[in-house]
C-alpha cells in the first residue's frame, strides 16, 4: 500500500484549538505511529495506536498488518516531506519520554488523520489527551465501512458484547465491542454498564465515579446510555466476566440502532 493524496479531501483538524509546538525534522519511523527526529526524543502519534511491532520487546508478538502501516507513515513521510510542526492538546510527554503530539508535514498532512484514514491505525484516547477525537473517530468510520487495511483483518474485527466467552479469550488485548445497553447504574463508587442478565458472567463496562465531572461537562449522560447500542474501545479485563474499563466519553460512541446487530 502506498500513500495516496485521499486525506486532503478531508476538512483540516482545528490546529488553532492545540498549542503549536517545536517545528521539528523527521529522522526515521519507528512504527506506525512512532517516529524519530533529527532532534529531540522520539514522537508518538497521540489519538492513534497502529498495529505493534515487537521492537525487542520478547514479551510482544507482531500484530498484523504491522509491517504495512510502518512502511504507510515512511510512504507518506516521503510524500509530504520530513519537515514538520508538532501541536500538542493534552499531556506532552508519556513515561518514555516520548513527545506526545500531533504532527502535520510541510505538505500540510496530518499523519495521524492520514493514518486512520488509510484503516492503518485506529483511534486511541486517554483521558488526558482527547484533542481531534472526533475527526479521527469520523475518519475511522469511513475506513471501517470501506474495510480498509486492519478492517479487513479478522485480528482487528469489532468483537459482539454477547459473546463473552470469546471476549474472555481476548483479556489484555485492545478491542472495540458494540452492543446494547441492558441496563446502567451507579453503585457506591462506581458505574456499571451491563450487557448481559449476569453481571457477573457478561460484558461490562465500568467507569469510576471519580470521572464524573469530564462525563458531566461534556454533556454524557451514562444512565441514558440504558437501552442503547454503544461502541466502546479499551483493553479487555476479566473481572468475573469481561470488562472494559473507561475514563473519559471518547471512548463510548453512542451508535443508531441500524448501525449495530451485536
Amino acid at each position: 500500500m502506498t500513500a495516496s493524496a485521499g486525506d486532503s479531501a478531508w476538512p483540516q483538524p482545528d490546529w488553532s484549538s492545540l498549542e503549536p509546538g517545536p517545528e521539528v525534522v523527521i529522522d526515521g519511523v519507528v512504527d506506525g505511529d512512532t517516529v524519530e527526529l533529527v532532534r529531540g526524543p522520539d514522537v508518538r502519534l497521540v489519538g492513534t495506536q497502529a498495529p505493534k511491532l515487537p521492537l525487542g520487546r520478547a514479551h510482544v508478538t507482531e500484530w498484523p498488518l504491522a509491517q504495512d502501516a510502518k512502511a504507510y507513515l515512511q510512504d507518506l513521510i516521503a510524500a509530504g516531506g520530513r519537515d514538520a510542526q508538532l501541536f500538542f492538546g493534552g499531556r506532552r510527554t508519556d513515561r518514555h519520554n516520548r513527545h506526545l503530539a500531533h504532527i502535520r508535514l510541510a505538505d500540510g498532512t496530518w499523519l495521524q488523520g492520514a493514518m486512520v484514514l488509510a484503516g492503518l491505525a485506529r483511534v486511541y484516547t486517554f483521558a488526558d489527551n482527547r484533542s481531534l477525537i472526533g475527526n479521527l473517530l469520523s475518519r475511522e468510520r469511513l475506513a471501517r465501512d470501506a474495510g480498509r487495511g486492519v478492517w479487513d483483518h479478522p485480528y482487528y474485527a469489532v468483537r459482539a458484547a454477547r459473546d463473552h466467552d470469546a471476549l474472555l479469550a481476548l483479556v489484555n488485548h485492545f478491542e472495540l465491542v458494540e452492543g446494547v445497553v441492558r441496563s446502567a447504574a451507579a453503585h457506591r463508587e462506581r458505574w456499571y454498564l451491563n450487557f448481559g442478565r449476569t453481571w457477573r458472567e457478561d460484558f461490562t463496562i465500568t467507569i469510576d465515579r471519580a470521572h464524573d465531572p469530564v462525563f458531566e461537562s461534556s454533556g454524557f449522560s451514562l444512565a441514558a446510555l440504558e437501552g442503547h447500542p454503544v461502541r466502546v474501545r479499551g483493553w479487555v479485563m476479566e473481572d468475573g466476566g469481561p470488562m472494559i474499563r473507561v475514563d473519559h466519553p471518547e471512548a463510548i460512541e453512542r451508535l443508531t440502532a441500524a448501525s449495530t446487530g451485536r
